[in-house]
């Protein structure tokens, strides 16, 4: 991620001589590999498949985020998808650095999940202290996701640019949750133009690293 975090990470399967993947808990299948031109197409399907994941992940989150501040029915609805998601970015790690790797992946997005809802819940209720305990819990948790990431692969994602990554992606989620409970509709709304353009360049970075760590596997 060179500015923001945080891995949204595909599991590639050889099925019956051709490849698929499995994203959100669905097998988008592609093509037997015979050729360099079918290899460059199996690498453009996988980084595909990473943008899907979290862009997922920043769709519900915006879902949520919308419907916690107003108060409308379906939010815990939305949370429940919006935590599975991070459920299916986690299975996706296990195909590269196996089921232990993957379970740990899974809890501290969903601690990044959780975490959002605290700040959320404290900031409509108005209670500054609350918000100020959880956004110190969030923050640490996405430097802890950082770190993971780092870990399983530092040549690729080196630990500060994961640190700056995960820190932007939490300060301009966090700017558009604010926007969105002050009714500052208009701005909360670029603020999720940026998350979104900021979780594809993560993406990318993740997919390339994999792509780079893992060249047989493509």
């Amino acid at each position: 991620m060179t500015k923001n975090i945080t891995v949204w990470i595909i599991i590639a399967l050889i099925v019956g001589g051709g490849v698929g993947y499995v994203v959100g808990g669905q097998k988008v299948p592609t093509a037997p590999v015979t050729s360099t031109s079918d290899i460059s197409q199996q690498k453009v399907g996988f980084q595909n498949a990473m943008r899907k994941l979290w862009e997922d992940h920043i769709t519900w989150t915006r879902l949520y985020i919308v419907e916690a501040a107003a108060g409308l029915p379906g939010a815990n609805e939305t949370a429940a998808r919006l935590l599975k998601n991070q459920e299916d970015i986690g299975n996706a790690v296990k195909a590269y650095y196996g089921e232990e790797a993957g379970n740990k992946l899974t809890a501290l997005l969903k601690e990044h999940i959780t975490g959002a809802v605290e700040i959320l819940t404290a900031a409509k209720a108005g209670d500054n202290k609350k918000v100020e305990v959880a956004s110190a819990k969030w923050y640490a948790n996405g430097d802890e996701i950082a770190a993971f990431l780092s870990g399983a692969n530092p040549q690729n994602w080196p630990l500060k640019d994961m640190k700056d990554g995960m820190k932007m992606h939490l300060d301009i989620t966090l700017a558009e949750a604010v926007a969105q409970l002050q009714g500052k509709y208009a701005e909360s709304v670029k603020d999720y133009d940026k998350v979104h353009e900021h979780i594809l360049e993560l993406a990318d970075l993740l997919s390339n690293g994999i792509l780079a760590q893992f060249p047989d596997k493509f």
